[in-house]
């Protein structure tokens, strides 16, 4: 007979260590973190060894503590794998995937008939979402994420990096003035987006002006910073294909329509953007359909991503 101490201090452990932090073990198990801590000393007292070394801060393991965690993370890892594997197979489950709204409507959604085309056999179910939804709590199986620098919450792939500048419609450029300098957007109706991130380096048009600024010592003040706002990335960009005026847009989500001829770069002063990240929780790693879905999107944005390359080099 195995004599194991209770699954609730394991549980805690394994968090508490993963995290190195009694407070994000808490939140993300749904306790306390004063529950943790008696959890662990409970473990402790079992183990007759201290686990975590608590002073000085910041928390770390003692040597026992290091020699128990990988066992215990690859022995649950290993648990909800084999119940992931029973439950696919009673019953077959849409994997579902979720995106920032923009990049479900823009990138995603259109390019979904490729990825019927290699695997019918796995329905996907698409949330597109600002929020981030809690992959532990199984909201969702698989995360696209856009951030500045790999997530660290768990295993990710960088998929693409994007670049922002100012785009608009051919057809604008040709009804208004020529547009030589940075300064001479300004004669043109400017179109924003709400960003939701607070970060100074958000590249929007306030950004995009101080920068141009810096270069052009005669770049004027600007009288506003733009003309037209709008909550959603999405409208704004149907806003710059309709010919309503010029935005600062990401080439990952405009890049069909910079191919196309629909939008062309305004100027060639460009902000460095995001990366999006194919997120999953560790658990999970090894479901069929993530790991067939990994693999279909990193091709799919590597040959779209040398298409647009070549695309802008052509029209250069």
């Amino acid at each position: 007979m195995r004599k194991l101490p209770p699954l609730a201090s394991l549980r805690a452990f394994e968090a508490a260590a993963r995290h190195l932090s009694f407070e994000r073990a808490a939140a993300e198990l749904g306790v306390t973190p004063t529950a943790i801590s008696h959890q662990i000393r409970l473990l402790e007292a079992v183990c007759k060894e201290s686990l975590f070394r608590r002073r000085p801060r910041p928390l770390a393991l003692t040597a026992a503590g290091e020699q128990l965690f990988p066992v215990l993370r690859n022995g649950l890892d290993a648990f909800a794998a084999a119940i992931e594997s029973l439950s696919t197979k009673t019953e077959l489950r849409a994997l579902r995937v979720t995106t920032p709204e923009a990049f479900a409507s823009r990138w995603l959604v259109p390019r979904l008939p490729l990825w019927r085309a290699i695997h019918p056999a796995i329905p996907l179910e698409v949330i597109g979402t600002n929020g981030v939804l809690d992959l532990s709590a199984g909201e969702a199986d698989v995360a696209i994420r856009n951030a500045r620098s790999v997530p660290v919450d768990f295993p990710a792939q960088e998929i693409m990096r994007e670049a922002y500048f100012p785009v608009c419609s051919p057809a604008l450029l040709a009804k208004g003035k020529p547009i030589r300098r940075a300064a001479d957007l300004l004669g043109y109706p400017l179109i924003q987006f709400e960003w939701l991130r607070a970060d100074p380096s958000t590249p929007d048009w306030r950004l995009w002006i101080a920068t141009a600024r810096s270069i052009d010592p005669n770049f004027p003040e600007a009288t506003r910073v733009w003309d037209l706002s709008f909550r959603e990335e999405s409208h704004a960009i149907e806003a710059v294909i309709a010919g309503q005026g010029i935005a600062i847009c990401s080439d990952v989500l405009v890049g069909h329509e910079l191919q196309s001829g629909a939008l062309v770069r305004a100027h060639e002063l460009s902000l460095p953007g995001y990366g999006y990240y194919l997120v999953h929780a560790r658990e999970r790693a090894k479901r069929p359909g993530i790991e067939a879905f990994a693999k279909w999107i990193m091709t799919v944005a590597k040959i779209l991503c040398v298409g647009i390359q070549l695309g802008l080099a052509y029209a250069a």
